[in-house]
């Protein structure tokens, strides 16, 4: 059965059973702090779980793409390794909010297995949760009961909390889980060990396919547990796991999930894949084709998500995967040049029907990949160098693992790879001290971003939060409920909820709004606006005196008018873009606050200042035909979107929506805008320039930062005309400075020339004759431009030269090595490695060609010792 019959099948038999299809929601997450990624098939129901709010059936079915890589969930360091644990993954998952509960649970499960995919009830094992005295909590019975109608009881087994007792994290909804395992082992070997044995422990073919939890309890903020108000089901299966079994193979890679994957990196790179590792060499190419293939996955579908990669947050997580991916190919398949890019038609072919997000955004993804893997590439061949010189400067055959640790935190230069250069040169890297960095470093990153949270206060019951933020800027309002924060990065916070807010809190790009809450006695500043699991949360330093008074909530209208400016630009500027540039422009990410706008889009070269200036003018005259805002709050999806809005890639929109329009500029945005587009009075580009292959940022201002900034350069040009004693024609007279400049530069440049002529004959005198080489180390009076012609010169007089000049211009020291190309081939001398080496006096670092290198440093106190111990290279 192919994986797609597998997947259709599966939405297929909970439809039957009255569960509506809904799509994945995006892999990146964008309104849930506690999560980088959609880590499992329930995140994007949370707010359900939590009650704070209406899914819109009680009974739903989907297939999730989910990223474990990080926080409590990460399993990459198995990926590869093992043949049943991935970064990226599907998960197969029925929900029930409040509605069917254990009963239907198990039994649909039970139905679908083995009389839909006819899996063998013989190489099935469940497991229940076994009760805890520690939380109260009992044995399942009666998930046990029910089990015992389906399945011999000795193929029912218990499962402590760690395996059993499902949680979202360290507070909020959790419960005892009932898993389904599968025994695909051989006879022979189920003869050997029973699969009960196995199960939970981590057998590479006693694998756990699906998981059903049962959501009955809130874990409190003290570790307590307390009944939820309704019951609820959320289950999970592993596509790739299931596809392993109803394929007949022992590995998820064997399966067609991962085969046209694998058997396109064999024919990029000429490893070759086996299904059995006949030995070391063997099972390092399949770990590094496992890593690559899962890897690229992860990493595609994130970016088509609109998540790129960076050197922070989630970003970075991305990068690290791929990053990984390269490593292993340019370690164990030899592959020196960009190649994962290439494996992206292929996953969109092969994905594109249950995930079209990979074949719209392909182009974009494939650009990505492909710098990326250039740029890291690039940043091995540098980590090489820096690893030659920590190995010529230890002395011994260990190499200090803080010296390690530098090479990967700084220069991300794999630890394993060092480990293997060091072990064919006979050397090792201390690994005990290397892995005290690194915990210290985890630590202090740890420690930055450690939250605690208390639980809700709640003085209002039900959900009676809403948003009146679009009509007023002002309201009456009693807080509903209200905890505490506290984080190493902010301090300690408190988040308060409203019965009608008026602020609007971050989201599609739009910061949060600050303001005022207060009544006669007292007021207090709201810092910021977040919404988390469908609660709008106002950010205080404190708690009013009296929460159960009565309030006003007042935004502060001067940073949302000019918020609302920024935002309606963008959104002008996104048409714009798109009638100058071309209609393959889509936005992929922005920031709008009340100082300026950032907005990032996909195109393919620079933009031309031809070009933003006709983007300015575009978005100008927009702005001076006074376009009214047509908005509407509550419009269908596919009405929407069939009368021309724009949605924006990797957003997750409702059933209903709000619909912007100015002009013929219509999109899909919950944002606050302006009136009228008279109310930006102007806008003005401030910055262009690449974020990542194939996306461009574009920064703009408008309104009173754009009078601002008008005031600013008439303020500098005034300074300007006054430095060149205010003459009638500015332009001009700074012509005619830069015509009188360059003809003084080329004066300058010719009696350089002269100088360098003139120390030629004298230096060439002093150059001695040792062990038959022409050496001469010594520090001149020149710039570095003058070393190196002066050097040219020199090197041009005769054979077996080997010279090093100094010198410190500015206060800055340089070292200049030329050495013939003679001694380099027969005496294998190095210039490169030269300066490397003597750079360190100066308290630099260079490098270059073997005849021709320099290096910079800081100090030019070192600058004698550098000159002294150049002698040592030639004895």
């Amino acid at each position: 059965m192919k994986s797609q019959d597998i997947r259709k099948q599966f939405l297929d038999f909970f439809q039957s059973k009255g569960h509506l299809i809904v799509p994945s929601a995006p892999i990146v997450l964008k309104d849930d702090p506690t999560l980088m990624f959609n880590n499992s098939g329930m995140a994007q129901f949370k707010e359900f779980f939590l009650g704070n709010g209406t899914p819109k059936s009680k009974r739903i079915a989907d297939t999730q793409k989910c990223l474990r890589v990080s926080g409590k969930h990460n399993d990459l360091e198995e990926v590869g390794i093992d043949t049943y644990h991935h970064t990226m993954f599907e998960m197969l998952g029925n929900w029930s909010f409040g509605d069917y509960f254990k009963k239907e649970a198990i039994h649909w499960a039970w139905e679908l297995l083995t009389e839909v995919y006819k899996i063998d009830k013989d190489i099935l094992y469940v497991t229940v949760f076994e009760g805890s005295k520690e939380e109260n909590v009992p044995f399942d019975q009666e998930a046990y009961d029910i089990w015992k109608t389906l399945i011999p009881e000795d193929r029912i087994l218990l499962g402590n909390k760690k395996d059993n007792f499902w949680e979202m994290g360290d507070q909020g909804p959790c419960g005892p889980c009932s898993e389904i395992h599968v025994d695909i082992r051989s006879a022979d070997e189920k003869a050997k060990t029973p699969g009960k044995d196995l199960v939970n422990a981590d057998h590479p073919h006693v694998v756990e396919i699906w998981n059903n939890v049962f959501m009955e309890f809130n874990r409190k903020a003290d570790g307590s547990l307390e009944k939820l108000p309704a019951q609820h089901v959320d289950t999970g299966m592993g596509f790739e796991r299931l596809c392993m079994v109803l394929q007949g193979v022992q590995s998820n890679y064997d399966t067609d999930v991962f085969s046209p994957l694998i058997q396109k990196i064999e024919a990029v790179t000429g490893a070759s894949y086996t299904m059995k590792a006949s030995g070391e060499a063997e099972e390092k190419t399949n770990i590094a084709i496992r890593v690559i293939a899962d890897h690229v996955r992860a990493v595609a579908f994130a970016i088509a998500d609109g998540q790129l990669p960076s050197n922070t947050g989630a970003g970075y997580v991305i990068r690290r995967i791929l990053r990984r991916a390269i490593r292993y190919g340019f370690t164990f398949l030899n592959t020196k040049e960009a190649f994962i890019y290439q494996l992206v038609e292929t996953l969109a072919a092969q994905m594109g029907g249950a995930f079209p997000e990979i074949v719209t955004q392909k182009n974009l993804v494939m650009n990505v990949i492909r710098e990326e893997e250039q740029s890291f590439l690039r940043t091995l061949d540098q980590g090489l160098q820096l690893l030659d010189n920590v190995i010529a400067e230890t002395k011994g055959e260990e190499v200090a693992g803080e010296k390690a640790f530098e090479l990967y935190d700084t220069f991300g230069f794999p630890k394993d790879l060092t480990g293997l250069i060091l072990k064919e040169k006979g050397m090792s890297y201390n690994e005990t001290d290397f892995d005290k960095a690194m915990l210290e470093q985890k630590t202090r990153s740890r420690a930055a971003s450690e939250v605690s949270t208390d639980d809700w206060t709640v003085l209002v019951d039900g959900n009676v939060e809403t948003f009146v933020g679009y009509d007023q800027l002002e309201n009456e309002v009693k807080i509903t409920r209200y905890r505490k924060v506290d984080s190493k990065k902010d301090g300690m916070l408190y988040q308060i909820v409203l019965d009608h807010t008026p602020f609007y809190p971050e989201g599609g790009g739009q910061v949060g709004d600050k303001g005022t809450l207060s009544n006669s006695n007292e007021s207090i500043d709201i810092i910021d606006t977040k919404k988390e699991n469908n609660l709008i949360l106002h950010f205080a330093k404190r708690l009013p005196e009296n929460v159960n008074g009565n309030f006003v909530a007042k935004v502060n209208g001067g940073l949302r008018d000019h918020t609302a400016s920024n935002h309606s630009a963008t959104h002008l500027l996104h048409q714009a873009l798109r009638a100058i540039l071309g209609t393959h422009v889509e936005q992929k990410g922005s920031l709008v606050n009340p100082n300026y706008l950032r907005f990032d889009f996909s195109h393919f070269a620079k933009v031309t200042d031809a070009e933003l200036k006709q983007v300015e003018d575009f978005v100008n005259e927009r702005i001076q035909e006074h376009l009214p805002l047509v908005e509407r709050r509550s419009i269908p999806f596919a009405q929407a979107i069939e009368e021309g809005a724009m949605a924006l890639f990797g957003e997750k929109y409702g059933d209903n929506v709000r619909a912007i329009k100015f002009g013929d500029s219509m999109e899909l945005c919950g944002g606050i805008h302006v009136p009228n587009t008279a109310d930006i009075w102007h806008f003005k580009i401030v910055s262009e320039g690449a974020v990542a292959a194939g996306i461009r940022r574009i920064e703009a201002i408008t309104n009173d930062a754009v009078k601002d900034y008008f005031a600013s350069q008439e303020k500098a040009l005034d300074e300007i005309k006054s430095a060149l004693k205010n003459p009638q024609d500015a332009l001009k007279a700074v012509v005619s400075l830069q015509e009188e400049n360059a003809k003084l530069a080329k004066q300058i440049e010719a009696l350089l020339k002269d100088k360098v002529k003139a120390m030629k004959t004298g230096l060439v005198s002093e150059l001695q004759e040792i062990n038959g080489v022409q050496f001469l180390a010594k520090q001149i009076d020149l710039n570095p431009e003058g070393a190196k012609d002066l050097a040219y010169e020199i090197g041009a007089t005769g054979q077996n030269i080997f010279l090093l000049l100094a010198t410190a211009d500015e206060g800055k020291p340089m070292l200049t090595c030329y050495i013939s190309k003679e001694l380099v081939a027969e005496k294998g001398l190095n210039a490169g490695q030269v300066v490397r080496e003597l750079g360190k006096y100066i308290q630099g670092g260079g490098g270059g060609q073997p005849f021709f290198a320099t290096a910079g440093g800081k100090n030019p106190d070192g600058i004698a010792q550098a000159l002294e111990k150049a002698v040592d290279f030639i004895k």
